[in-house]
């Protein structure tokens, strides 16, 4: 028999990363549970990730069917999707046009790797907002102080590539570049 969590697993990519919080957990509110996130950006010409995407929520809601929702999933607009539209939900931001979105939390750190060795990432600036990823979530019910949905829980992270930097973040080589100084010999000494 196979295991039903199973089915609420998926590894997606590649996807854009946003709003990155991995190296230290934040609260969404004031005075909520710290956690790590990640805004995960979906082209909606992506067919094939956003199909698995939603077979794993299906199966969230399934499992949430009797232990969260009272035996019957909700509908209408009171219940969260964790799969948004990113011209819907986020039309100022030129970063989701024509894009899906996944806002994805963990409780505990996820692994975070990169390149072709899959090779664990140590410094902060290699991953960014703008990097691309293959991300692993799990996604499940929740039912919390009348808010029922599915959320996305944020496992593990693979950077494939780097990407332009979202929210105007550029490197201090790059931003200096077309500055010329001439400097004494002694600089620094």
């Amino acid at each position: 028999m196979s295991n039903p969590q199973q089915a609420t697993k998926v590894v997606i990519g590649p996807v854009r990363l946003s709003y990155l919080h991995l190296w230290e957990p934040v609260a969404a509110e004031e005075g909520g549970e710290k956690k790590y996130s990640a805004s995960l950006i979906i082209p909606k010409s992506d067919k094939k990730t956003i199909a698995a995407i939603e077979t794993a929520i299906s199966a969230a809601k399934e499992l949430g069917k009797a232990s969260k929702f009272g035996g019957k999933i909700p509908t209408g607009a009171s219940f969260k999707a964790a799969l948004r539209d990113g011209d819907e939900d986020r039309p100022e931001d030129e970063a989701y046009k024509g894009s899906m979105f996944i806002n994805a939390t963990a409780k505990n750190q996820p692994g975070i790797v990169a390149g072709p060795g899959r090779t664990p990432v140590t410094k902060q600036d290699e991953i960014y907002s703008g990097s691309y990823a293959y991300v692993s979530l799990n996604f499940y019910a929740f039912n919390v102080s009348g808010n029922k949905g599915i959320a996305a829980g944020l496992n593990n992270i693979w950077k494939i590539k780097d990407g332009e930097p979202l929210g105007g973040r550029r490197s201090a080589d790059a931003d200096f570049a077309d500055v010329e100084v001439d400097f004494e010999e002694d600089f620094m000494s």
